[in-house]
C-alpha cells in the first residue's frame, strides 16, 4: 500500500510519510532512559507524544522489557485504590503476554490483590516482577492526564517515587525507567485537580528529570519528509522551499505540519484551481491549504477554543499581545504563562512571551474578531459588500485602504488617543478580514509587532501586499517608518506598499497621500 500523510493516532514509518526523528529518539535513550531516569514528556495536544512512545518502544525492545500502557478511556481504574491496582495489573499483564514473558512470571504478577492493602500488594508485585525478569523493565504510560483528576493517580505517582528512591539506596528493585506522556506536566496535575487552590504545586513526582528536548520539526526535517513523498510521485516540487514555508506557518508543530501536507495531497490536488499534483505542491497550493486548515473544524482548534474559554485571563493576555502589541516578560513560574506554553499557544523568545506560530496566531485573530463582529452595532461595510474590493479575481488594495479611511473617520473620528492606540489595529483587521476571507491569507510579522508598529502581510492569489500600521509620534518617527517599509518591500521584491498612520497631532493632515521613495510607491493613509 502507498504511504499516506497521517494526522490521527500513531504514525507508523512503513505506512506514513514521517519526519525522521532518529536523532531525537537516540537522545532520549542515551540521555534519559539508559541512565534510569523517570521523566514526563509533556507537550501540547497532537504534538507527536504517542508516536514518540511507539518509536521508543521499537528501539528499546531488544534490550529492555517495555510495558507501554495508556490511561485514555480508563476512568474505571480510578474508582478506588483497589480497582486501580487490579486494573493496572491487568493492563500490564496483557502487555507482558504480548511480549512473550515467561508464564510463571505472569502467573505470579496476576495473583489476587488484597482488598485491605491494594497498593502494598502492587508495590510487592512490581518488585517481584523486576527482580525475576531477565531484562530491565521500562514503564511507559500515555495520556496520563486524561483520568488524573483525583487523588488515586497522585497516590500511584507517590508509589513509583518511593520505589525509585528505595532502588537508589539499593533497598528495592523497580522499573528501570518510567516515562509518562500527556499535556499537563506532572507538577501541574494539582492545577488540574484544584484550579482555584493556592497549594497546587505539591507534586509527588519530584524525582523526575526535566525533559527539555525539542520535539518540533525543523525546516530541513520537513523537507526530508517531502523528499520521500517526491521520490514516489515526482511532482517537481521544491522540497526545501516548501519545508521552509510550512515551518514559517507552523513553527514545526507536528500535527500542523502533517495536516497541511495531507490537505495539499487530498483536497488541494484535484481541485478546480490545482487539477494535478504538480500544481498543488507549489506556493499557491500551499497557501490554499493554509486557508482550508484555518476554515475547517479540527480537534486542535476545538481544544484551543475550549482552553481559552476555561482560562479567561490567558485569553485576555493573548488579545493584549495580538491587538495591542504588549510585551510580557517570560517567567516560568507564572501560572498563566505556564498554561499558555503547556498548551503550545505561547513560546519564549529572547525572554519575552509571543504567540507560538502563525497558524495559532491567525486562528486567534479570526476567533477574537469574529466574537467582536457579533457585538457590533455598526459593522464595517466590508462585511456586506466584499465584492467591491475584488475585480477580475484580484484584490484592489488601494480601494481597501480608501474605504477603510472613510469607515474609520465615520466611527472613530472623535476618538481619544488612548482608544486609537489600543483599538486601531483591531479595527483595521476587523475591516480587512472579511474582504480576504476564503480567498487570501493574512498574518502579522511577529518581529515588528509592538505598541507602535505592526506589519500586516497579505497573500492573495499570486500577489503579496504589505501594510505597515504606525502610531504617529513625529516627523522623524514617520520617516523611520517609511524606511522600514521600504526595506520590507526590497526584501519581498515589491514595488508598492501601504502605510496606515494613526496620528494624534492636533494639526494633523488626515487623508490619503501617495509617496514615491527610492523608486517605490507608498500609499499612505493618515487617520
Amino acid at each position: 500500500m502507498p504511504k499516506k500523510f497521517n494526522v490521527t493516532g500513531v504514525c507508523i514509518p512503513h505506512l506514513h510519510y514521517m519526519v525522521n526523528t532518529h536523532k531525537q529518539i537516540d537522545t532520549i535513550i542515551s540521555d534519559y532512559i539508559d541512565n534510569g531516569s523517570y521523566f514526563t514528556i509533556n507537550r501540547a495536544r497532537q504534538f507527536g507524544k504517542t508516536t514518540t512512545l511507539y518509536l521508543l518502544e521499537q528501539y528499546l525492545k531488544e534490550r529492555y522489557t517495555v510495558i507501554r500502557l495508556s490511561f485514555e478511556a480508563a476512568d474505571e481504574l480510578f474508582c478506588s485504590l483497589y480497582t486501580f491496582a487490579c486494573g493496572f495489573i491487568r493492563k500490564a499483564a496483557r502487555e507482558l503476554k504480548l511480549l512473550g514473558t515467561a508464564p510463571h512470571l505472569i502467573q505470579q504478577w496476576e495473583q489476587p490483590v488484597s482488598c485491605e492493602f491494594p497498593f502494598s500488594d502492587l508495590d510487592d508485585r512490581i518488585t517481584e516482577l523486576c527482580s525475576a525478569n531477565d531484562k530491565k523493565i521500562i514503564l511507559m504510560i500515555d495520556e496520563v492526564d486524561k483520568s488524573s483528576d483525583n487523588q488515586i493517580f497522585l497516590s500511584f505517582l507517590g508509589l513509583l517515587r518511593n520505589k525509585y528512591l528505595e532502588q537508589q539506596q539499593q533497598r528495592d528493585l523497580t522499573f528501570h525507567s518510567v516515562i509518562l506522556a500527556g499535556v499537563y506536566d506532572i507538577k501541574n496535575l494539582k492545577l488540574k485537580l484544584h484550579p482555584k487552590d493556592e497549594t497546587k504545586y505539591n507534586s509527588p513526582w519530584n524525582v523526575a528529570a526535566d525533559f527539555t528536548l525539542d520535539l518540533s520539526f525543523r525546516p530541513e526535517d520537513i523537507a526530508g519528509m517531502l523528499t520521500e513523498y517526491e521520490s514516489d510521485y515526482h511532482t517537481g516540487m521544491d522540497t526545501g522551499a516548501l519545508g521552509r514555508w510550512i515551518y514559517d506557518y507552523t513553527g514545526g508543530y507536528p500535527y500542523m505540519v502533517s495536516r497541511i501536507c495531507l490537505l495539499i495531497e487530498e483536497q488541494v490536488a484535484g481541485s478546480a484551481d490545482f487539477p494535478l499534483r504538480k500544481d498543488a505542491w507549489t506556493k499557491e497550493g500551499f497557501l490554499f491549504a493554509i486557508r482550508l486548515f484555518l476554515q475547517d473544524p479540527n480537534t486542535l482548534f476545538d481544544d484551543m477554543v475550549k482552553t481559552l474559554h476555561q482560562y479567561t485571563l490567558l485569553k485576555d493576555r493573548m488579545k493584549d499581545i495580538l491587538f495591542r502589541g504588549k510585551r510580557y516578560t517570560y517567567e516560568s513560574s507564572s501560572p498563566i504563562i505556564s498554561i499558555g506554553i503547556m498548551f503550545g499557544f505561547l513560546k519564549n523568545v529572547d525572554n519575552s512571551v509571543t504567540i507560538a506560530n502563525r497558524i495559532f496566531e491567525t486562528k486567534m485573530y479570526n476567533l477574537f474578531l469574529s466574537e467582536e463582529e457579533l457585538t457590533l452595532a455598526n459593522p464595517p461595510e466590508s462585511l456586506d459588500d466584499r465584492n467591491q474590493f475584488i475585480v477580475h479575481g484580484m484584490l484592489q488594495m488601494n480601494l481597501v485602504m480608501e474605504k477603510f479611511f472613510e469607515y474609520f473617520e465615520e466611527i472613530c473620528g472623535n476618538a481619544d488617543e488612548k482608544f486609537i492606540e489600543d483599538e486601531g489595529r483591531r479595527i483595521f483587521l476587523m475591516y480587512l478580514r472579511p474582504i480576504i476571507n476564503g480567498a487570501g491569507n493574512y498574518y502579522i510579522e511577529a518581529q515588528t509587532r509592538d505598541r507602535t508598529r505592526t506589519d500586516v502581510i497579505i497573500d492573495y492569489k499570486s500577489r503579496r501586499f504589505i501594510i505597515e500600521l504606525k502610531l504617529w509620534r513625529g516627523n522623524a518617527y514617520q520617516t523611520r517608518g517609511e524606511q522600514q517599509l521600504l526595506s520590507y518591500l526590497d526584501y519581498y521584491k515589491l514595488d508598492t506598499g501601504y502605510l496606515l498612520s494613526f496620528n494624534f497631532n492636533k494639526k494633523k493632515k488626515v487623508g490619503i497621500h501617495e509617496i514615491v521613495l527610492d523608486g517605490k510607491r507608498i500609499l499612505e493613509v493618515v487617520v
